[in-house]
């Protein structure tokens, strides 16, 4: 360049340094907005999945209703979740909860999640179904027996002032649980161990089932294997879309994620056989469940060594504990919300704090007790377990008290005797018990 040109176009960015030294604006990558958009989908239909595997195991009667339970969390949940909740969890707030910088979306319809270089939008989609599919694992505690008026504003409250305010502490930016250090690849401590000590204080709470013993048994276990495939499927969704991108850490994630799935099965399964003499299908649906929940705050830290011992550890666990409660215990945690979720996830995210690996994901600054013998990260995830299901335990407590003072959340005996598809919803999941309904309606 000639000295007569090249002298003033110095002179103008020394002017203006801000314009020199201006980063170039984050271009959206295709690949990364679609793998994250197709995840969202997935994590999605997990809530219909979710719906059936309940819906399964309830009495005949309460079909429609634990169905329906679950469904209604798309609806109040989701628009919760556009209207303030994602603000709240993911904008820049305390360490205890976000701001309201983006409640209704504001600012971020045009914006790019810099992290993964995808649209702002599809981050926050991909959230919304964690967001929604957590308190809906709560149902499995109360099921049968709740007033599914309290029910919906339980659900909203919930979401409020449970999940929101945990998913800003692990996930959220300065959350006080990221900051000291703690890992939820997934979400173990924020969808697994709020909804499993929920789920425990609520049955507490609402008390035993008035059912017949028969009619505690499951009512469709081809529903169920259904709604077991429906979530594994849906699975691959929550833990190999949390990489964000579609690249090697996904597909670590999904590979994990089977892994997790299979080894618990083969797990539970083979305590069944051993203690009763026979392997059952349910038996088997839940053990995957169970393996699925362990590997959710790892999948994205540890070795394929580590994950198929820590899905081995909680499905003999996990099996042991749920018998236990049953058997020990006078709680009636309908479809053993609090042992197969709330348990495998605690051991799911302590074992996290032991296994991270920066083989695995060089994210992982420290890495876990086994592997590196430094304690920093294995005491932060063991922290944040023991608060979050704290406080989880302690906030569902007071919001079932709350409500119970607007009305009753849980239905007569009359009514549970009936069933909650009748003497609620006036619908019946069987061809016969419609007929019955509308022939006794005659009758009247």
């Amino acid at each position: 360049m000639k000295r007569r040109y090249f002298l003033p176009a110095l002179a103008s960015l020394t002017a203006f340094p801000a314009l020199a030294e201006a980063p170039a604006a984050p271009v959206i990558d295709s690949g990364n907005t679609a793998w994250l958009l197709l995840c969202s989908a997935l994590v999605m239909l997990m809530t219909p999945g979710l719906a059936f595997f309940y819906a399964g195991m309830v009495s005949r009667k309460n079909v429609v209703s634990t169905l329906l339970q679950n469904y209604v969390a798309l609806a109040i949940v989701g628009l919760l979740w556009v209207t303030v909740g994602y603000s709240l969890s993911f904008s820049e707030g305390s360490r205890w909860i976000g701001g309201t910088s983006m409640v209704l979306l504001h600012g971020i319809i045009n914006d790019v999640y810099a992290g993964a270089n995808v649209p702002h939008l599809a981050f926050m989609a991909f959230q919304m179904m964690f967001a929604i599919i957590t308190p809906a694992l709560m149902t499995g505690s109360i099921a049968e027996r709740v007033n599914f008026k309290a029910w919906m504003l339980l659900l909203g409250l919930w979401s409020l002032c449970v999940y929101v305010p945990v998913a800003h502490w692990v996930w959220g930016p300065g959350g006080w649980i990221a900051t000291m250090g703690g890992l939820d690849f997934a979400g173990g401590l924020v969808v697994h161990i709020t909804a499993g000590f929920g789920g425990l204080i609520a049955a507490m709470l609402f008390g035993r089932r008035i059912l017949h013993p028969i009619e505690m048994q499951p009512n469709n276990v081809p529903m169920i294997m259904l709604g077991a495939a429906l979530l594994w499927f849906g699975w691959f969704g929550f833990n190999a879309g949390s990489a964000l991108t579609s690249g090697a850490l996904a597909a670590h994630a999904f590979v994990l994620t089977f892994v997790g799935g299979a080894t618990s099965f083969l797990a539970w399964m083979l305590v069944d056989w051993a203690r009763t003499g026979r392997p059952t299908a349910v038996g088997a649906a839940t053990g995957i469940v169970v393996g699925l929940v362990t590997i959710t705050p790892a999948a994205g830290f540890v070795t394929i060594e580590a994950g198929l011992l820590m899905c081995t550890i909680t499905g003999v666990a996990c099996n042991m504990f749920a018998h236990w409660v049953k058997e020990k215990t006078h709680l009636d945690d309908s479809l053993d919300v609090f042992a197969c979720h709330g348990t495998a996830a605690v051991l799911g995210s302590v074992m996290t704090g032991m296994f991270a690996s920066s083989a695995v994901n060089p994210a992982v600054t420290v890495q876990g007790l086994l592997i590196s013998g430094e304690t920093k990260l294995f005491f932060a995830n063991l922290i944040g377990t023991v608060a979050v299901a704290s406080y989880a335990f302690a906030v569902t407590f007071v919001l079932i008290k709350l409500v119970s003072l607007f009305m009753p959340i849980r239905v007569s005996e009359d009514m549970e005797d009936a069933g909650l598809d009748a003497s609620l919803h006036g619908e019946s999941a069987h061809w016969a018990g419609t007929l019955a309904q509308k022939m006794a309606g005659k009758a009247a």
